[in-house]
C-alpha cells in the first residue's frame, strides 16, 4: 500500500506543488443520479509524495487549481478525469502524457486498462475490488483511500519507462501530439443545438420527424443541464422517439405513447406538445446513406495503406487510424481528421489524400 496524505484543505498544499512540474494524477467521481459527473476525489503523486484531496470538504481549492493545472499531467486513460475537472474547475493542465496513448504507441495493446499496463511494467497485479463505490460518502474509509491512491501509484515511473522506450525509437513526440488533443476543450462543451445527434435512432427520421427530434433533444438538454439530472431521466430516449415518430398534437395523444411517464406529462406535457406543433419540415437533413461499391473500395484502400503502415510500425492498425476513422472521412468528405495532422499526415495522410 502507498503512504499518502489526506487532504481537506486543498490550497495548503499549493505552495508544496509548485516544485513540482509533473504531476501523476487520477480522480474518483459520481454521475449516476447527475448530468455533470461530481469530482469526490483527487488522486495526486509526485516523485516522493502522494495525496488524495478532497473537493467535497468545502475549502478553498482556487490556489490548489491553479498549481495543478500549471504543470504537466501524467494520466492513463485520462479523458474523463479531465472532462471532470474542467467541468468543476474550469482548467485544464498545461500538458498532458497519457500512459494509454503511450503504450500503444509501443505496441501493446489498444486500449490497455491501468491494472493491465502495471503487470505488463512492473509485473504487479492490482486488484480491483471497489469499481463502484459510493465515492460520496464521508468520511471515506481507509480502504477505499487506499485503492483510490494506487491509481496513482505508477503513473510517473510508467512514465519514465514508456518515455525512454518512445524517445529511442523516435516516437515520443507522437505521444505527446495524441495525448493533447485531449485537451481540446470542444471535447466537453455542451451544445444543445448538437444534442440530437447523441440520440440513438434519430439519423434514420426525415422531414418534419426529424425536426421533432432534434427540438425534443434540445429541450431535453437544457432541462437536464438546468436541473443536472441525467438525460434519461428527464425523457427517455425511446419515448423521446415515439414522440417524434408519432407527432402527437393533442394531450390525449401525447398520453398514448408508449411508456409515457404520467409525472412528465403533469409538468412538461404542454411543453412537449408546443415543441411538435412548432417543428416545421427539416427538407435540409438527409439521413446518411450506405456506401456504395466505390466508396466500399476506397475504404478498403485506405485499410490497406494504414494496415501497412501500422505493420511496418510494429503497432496494431487502429493506432495510426480506425476503420471508423476512415469511412467517417469517406462518408463526410472532411479533412479534419486527425489522419491528416501530425505524425500520421507524414506517413499516412498524405497518401490517403491522394487516393481520395
Amino acid at each position: 500500500m502507498t503512504n499518502f496524505t489526506y487532504i481537506d484543505e486543498p490550497d495548503t498544499i499549493a505552495a508544496d506543488l509548485q516544485a513540482h512540474r509533473l504531476l501523476g494524477v487520477d480522480t474518483e467521481f459520481m454521475r449516476e443520479k447527475t448530468f455533470f459527473a461530481q469530482l469526490c476525489l483527487v488522486q495526486l503523486a509526485t516523485r516522493d509524495q502522494a495525496f488524495c484531496v478532497d473537493p467535497l470538504a468545502g475549502n478553498g481549492m482556487q490556489a490548489f487549481w491553479s498549481e495543478v493545472c500549471s504543470g504537466t499531467w501524467v494520466v492513463h486513460s485520462g479523458r474523463q478525469d479531465i472532462e471532470v475537472v474542467f467541468q468543476t474547475a474550469n482548467r485544464m493542465p498545461s500538458a498532458l502524457f497519457d500512459t494509454q496513448i503511450a503504450a500503444g504507441l509501443l505496441g501493446l495493446q489498444p486500449q490497455m486498462g491501468y491494472a493491465g499496463l502495471v503487470q505488463e511494467l512492473f509485473s504487479v497485479e492490482i486488484p480491483k475490488s471497489h469499481t463502484r463505490a459510493d465515492w460520496t460518502q464521508r468520511p471515506l474509509p481507509e480502504a477505499l483511500l487506499s485503492y483510490a491512491v494506487e491509481d496513482v501509484e505508477y503513473l510517473l515511473p510508467a512514465y519514465d519507462i514508456l518515455a525512454e522506450r518512445l524517445d529511442k525509437a523516435g516516437r515520443l513526440a507522437w505521444a505527446e501530439q495524441d495525448s493533447a488533443l485531449l485537451l481540446e476543450e470542444s471535447l466537453y462543451a455542451t451544445d444543445e443545438s448538437q444534442a440530437v445527434h447523441r440520440l440513438k435512432g434519430a439519423r434514420n427520421l426525415r422531414g418534419r420527424r426529424r425536426a421533432a427530434a432534434a427540438n425534443l433533444a434540445s429541450w431535453r438538454e437544457s432541462e437536464a443541464l438546468r436541473r443536472n439530472r441525467p438525460r434519461q431521466w428527464i425523457l427517455r430516449d425511446r419515448v423521446l422517439l415515439d414522440i417524434a415518430t408519432s407527432l402527437p398534437n393533442t394531450a390525449q395523444a401525447l398520453r398514448d405513447v408508449a411508456d409515457m411517464p404520467a409525472k412528465l406529462l403533469h409538468r412538461a406535457g404542454e411543453d412537449l406538445l408546443a415543441i411538435v406543433a412548432r417543428s416545421g419540415n427539416d427538407t435540409d437533413y438527409k439521413p446518411p446513406s450506405a456506401p456504395d461499391e466505390r466508396q466500399k473500395s476506397i475504404l478498403k484502400s485506405m485499410q490497406a495503406i494504414v494496415t501497412d503502415c501500422a505493420n511496418g510500425l510494429g503497432v496494431e492498425a487502429e493506432i495510426v487510424a480506425s476503420r471508423k476513422e476512415l469511412s467517417a472521412i469517406i462518408v463526410s468528405g472532411k479533412r479534419d481528421s486527425r489522419v491528416f495532422q501530425g505524425w500520421r499526415r507524414e506517413l499516412v495522410g498524405e497518401r490517403l489524400l491522394e487516393l481520395l
